[in-house]
């Protein structure tokens, strides 16, 4: 028994890039129940040195998850309608597709593969 509570009941994770949140579910001693929401954001790159996470951690207790949750429904529905009328982009909008990441990563005389010549490909039987 650590710090005031008795056990994890739940918990799950939900990955975003280079965050993820944890969900966590906890039972106090006196059989309260509570959530911590921890973002976990990896920081640095395994190239240029140690890797480490910087954590941020919200505990909401019972009291607060209706409040909590009609604010977060309340925001998301915001950002969706701002969205929607064109003003702002959507989440998919702002992904790079796999195309456009491996473009990017590709020296600018390889990128565009529409350059490609085939007849240059297979040598004098392929010439018309």
């Amino acid at each position: 028994m650590n710090d005031g509570y008795k056990e994890d009941v739940f918990s799950t994770s939900v990955r975003a890039g280079k965050r993820t949140y944890f969900f966590d579910v906890k039972a106090t001693r006196g059989n309260d129940l509570f959530m911590t929401i921890t973002e976990s954001k990896r920081v640095g790159h395994e190239n240029d040195g140690p890797v480490h996470y910087e954590k941020h951690k919200i505990f909401l207790y019972k009291e607060d998850f209706d409040g909590f949750a009609d604010g977060l429904q309340s925001a998301i529905d915001h950002i969706r309608g701002l969205q929607g009328n064109g003003e702002f982009r959507s989440a998919d909008s702002n992904r790079k597709t796999t195309r456009e990441f491996a473009d990017e990563q590709m020296p600018d005389h390889m990128s565009n593969s529409s350059d490609i010549d085939f007849d240059d490909l297979g040598g004098e039987e392929n010439k018309s």
